[in-house]
């Protein structure tokens, strides 16, 4: 298999590539490092089977070239994390819409099977958990730039599925649920990574409102596995499926594992939406998938446990601490 990764230097994209090339397969990674780092990607340069390609979804000739070279697309490019949505909603609209229609476009001409990465975001405030792919999907009013993120995977969704119904291009589409593991980046609001590089620190874990809103964490490697298992399933073409964990924690619960897991004296610090966000800002009280498709599909249902993936988040940002100071004293 010659797959091409889009966001390929991305915490979930990087962490696909090297299942993928461990697995004796062969890789072309598209990204424009808006999000994605180097770092990320650096240790599979030992592998002759991956390219990497510099450049954005955007750009249509590559991505056409890579395309008509590959056998399978795993389209993860994306705006992500909630901080940069909020902060950038054109940005967001514009990666996600035109991108994913560029790549639907590119994948049409070729009849490659195209794997397109939502999120649980499109569910917006529906409360009624645990959420089947067949939910209403309640957003707040456009007027709140906080819900652009999920109208854009919305659209995202609609344009795969009108692809397959009209042009029959295979697509899948998995609406993933808080993706968490080593490599994902605090920059953007990611809640695990920033509280575990607070704990480590030492500085106060900063919960935003009461922190009794819950959700899911998927470890990356549950992630790439159900992935892996949905590209290979013919019944999942032309169909949603969500990927993630189904085991419920509080933030604030959250704050005190990790407070735990790390050994850290650090104290908890609420911290008011109206301080962190712009006014208006809405958050969602629950989260929580239905994963009945995902293993009548495929067989497959996460089963690391959270307490396991903040430790190997916490060895790894650890690491990277320690080698950040051994540069700096050279």
């Amino acid at each position: 298999m010659r797959a091409l990764i889009t966001g390929g230097a991305g915490f979930i994209g990087s962490h696909l590539a090297e299942r993928i090339l461990q697995a004796g397969g062969e890789v072309l990674l598209l990204d424009n490092f808006s999000t994605g780092s180097t770092e990320n990607v650096g240790h599979l340069k030992k592998y002759d089977r991956m390219k990497f390609f510099v450049g954005a979804v955007e750009d249509r000739a590559l991505l056409a070239e890579l395309v008509d070279q590959s056998d399978i697309i795993f389209h993860l490019a994306a705006a992500v994390g909630v901080r940069l949505i909020v902060e950038s909603p054109v940005r967001t609209i514009q990666t996600n819409v035109a991108g994913t229609h560029f790549v639907l476009e590119a994948a049409a001409q070729k009849r490659k099977l195209v794997f397109l990465a939502s999120s649980s975001e499109v569910y917006g405030k529906n409360a009624n958990v645990p959420l089947d792919e067949d939910a209403d999907l309640v957003l707040g009013p456009t007027t709140k730039g906080r819900w652009s993120y999920a109208a854009s995977k919305a659209v995202d969704e609609f344009l795969a599925l009108a692809y397959w119904k009209e042009k029959r291009l295979p697509v899948i589409v998995g609406r993933f649920f808080n993706t968490v593991g080593p490599r994902q980046t605090e920059r953007y609001g990611m809640v695990v990574p920033t509280l575990i590089g607070q704990a480590l620190a030492g500085l106060p874990l900063t919960v935003f409102g009461s922190g009794k809103q819950s959700r899911c964490f998927c470890d990356v490697q549950d992630c790439v596995q159900a992935i892996l298992g949905l590209s290979h399933t013919v019944r999942a073409v032309g169909q949603v499926i969500n990927v993630g964990s189904d085991q419920e924690t509080t933030i604030e619960g959250l704050a005190e594992l990790i407070r735990e897991r790390t050994a850290s004296s650090s104290p908890i610090r609420h911290i008011p939406y109206e301080r962190a966000y712009p006014p208006g800002f809405e958050d969602v009280h629950r989260r929580v998938p239905s994963l009945e498709k995902l293993e009548r599909l495929t067989g497959f249902r996460p089963r690391i446990a959270l307490t396991d993936t903040i430790d190997r988040v916490a060895r790894f940002v650890a690491g990277k601490e320690e080698m950040r100071l051994a540069t700096a004293t050279q």
